[in-house]
């Protein structure tokens, strides 16, 4: 584990992801068709727009007609059916206009079968000790793994991530399959490209899996919390269950690493199903945890529709957009109130979370976050039945229903009537 005490990119706190599928986003899937895009996002309350891979896809082994966005040829050159350079840097202009910051995709453990470096060096890769041939992914026919002892090939790599720096002065990395790649290169790059800008670094591993790895990144993936919901919501285990698991996050995580919650992202929509698939009636419920739990929130691409397809990976499958977009409000509520409320900083030593009793414990997980005088409350209801419950514990304030606008006094007599899935947040 490392030693090295990071710097941590202050505007990380109050943050939240929106994921972009570019391929998918529009009809041109292009960075110029997405500039449009952006007013609308940053009205909804976005901060952190998450790109998918911009590098060139390999052709050989190509999989389906456009091919992965995650296997790689060039690790320095734009995907010419997005753009060009200059195309990005434009969207990157008009986004940091309106006060988005931006992250990059990088996959350090593999690219596609003819990325410039199997010409050039092709000792940066693993070999199959079969074939002889460069060595396929585990389980993915079209990428080739990276040789992480090989010296040369991480300066090579660490050099490439400063090129985007430099020439796009992005903001972060979200890191694929972190997890895949020996720890000892992120600490080298991070320590590296640290000394160019503080950047914001998320891996996609899950703290409860890889605990060693949180020293390196800033944030990650709450895989097992979203596997462990889907379960919940299709079997009706037992509640307690899920409280146990948010207090393990709570334990590994401390006030150093941030867990990233989310119902939905590229490779849960297009291979396990939507949010509504996998969670039904629940979605909002988990929406609404995400953004109030210690934490930082994501969204996926067309959620705020909401999108209820499948994107297909490989080809040209458009978010089937309308002229209305359902829950920009909701999400823009919560967005809005994670973004300025001081209990809900991630990642910060002066915010306290507690769970509160209620009368109705087997189905209503409730919770107040603290920050000084500052407060937000969450009542969560766990079932398919309506629930009218009250606290049962010490709390007596004046709340704001963040949904209805609605200023209200709240104490151990209060009532709380929760529909089925329903939820109730409250600021103060």
């Amino acid at each position: 584990m490392s030693d090295i005490n990071y710097k941590r990119a202050a505007w990380i706190h109050n943050s939240n992801i929106y994921e972009v599928n570019l391929r998918q986003y529009t009809e041109a899937g292009t960075f110029n068709a997405f500039v449009q895009e952006l007013p609308r996002l940053r009205d909804m309350g976005v901060d952190i727009l998450w790109f998918m891979p911009i590098t060139p896809i390999s052709k050989k082994n190509r999989k389906g007609e456009l091919g992965s966005y995650y296997a790689c040829s060039d690790y320095v050159s734009v995907n010419p059916e997005f753009g060009t350079l200059a195309d990005l840097k434009n969207l990157v202009r008009h986004a940091r206009s309106l006060g988005f910051k931006i992250m990059m995709d990088w996959v350090a453990n593999h690219t596609g079968w003819d990325h410039v470096w199997t010409i050039s060096n092709p000792e940066f890769y693993s070999k199959d000790k079969d074939t002889g041939d460069f060595k396929r992914a585990e389980g993915m026919d079209d990428i080739i793994e990276l040789d992480h002892s090989n010296a040369e090939m991480r300066k090579a790599m660490i050099a490439a991530m400063e090129f985007w720096i430099r020439e796009c002065d992005i903001d972060g990395f979200r890191c694929d399959l972190a997890f895949w790649v020996n720890i000892g290169f992120w600490i080298e790059a991070r320590s590296a490209l640290e000394k160019i800008k503080t950047l914001f670094w998320l891996g996609e591993f899950d703290p409860l899996d890889k605990p060693e790895y949180c020293s390196v990144f800033d944030a990650s993936y709450t895989w097992t919390w979203m596997h462990k919901t889907e379960t919940f919501y299709k079997e009706r285990y037992s509640l307690e269950s899920l409280e146990d698991m948010l207090h393990r996050y709570d334990t590994v995580c401390g006030k150093q690493h941030i867990p990233v919650w989310f119902t939905s992202n590229h490779d849960e929509n297009s291979w396990n199903g939507t949010e509504y698939e996998k969670y039904g009636d629940m979605a909002k419920t988990l929406a609404v945890f995400s953004f109030t739990w210690e934490g930082m929130p994501m969204i996926y691409s067309g959620q705020e529709l909401p999108n209820t397809k499948r994107l297909l990976f490989f080809e040209k499958d458009k978010i089937e957009w309308k002229q209305h977009y359902d829950l920009h409000e909701f999400y823009k509520t919560l967005l809005t109130l994670h973004r300025h409320h001081p209990a809900l900083r991630a990642a910060d030593p002066n915010v306290t979370n507690r769970f509160l009793k209620t009368s109705a414990d087997t189905a209503v997980i409730a919770y107040e976050r603290n920050c000084a005088d500052h407060s937000v409350l969450v009542l969560l209801n766990f079932s398919e039945a309506a629930i009218s419950c009250n606290i049962t514990e010490g709390i007596e304030a004046g709340y704001s229903n963040v949904f209805e606008k609605k200023t209200v006094g709240i104490n151990a007599a209060t009532v709380f009537d929760l529909p089925p899935w329903g939820y109730l947040v409250y600021e103060n």
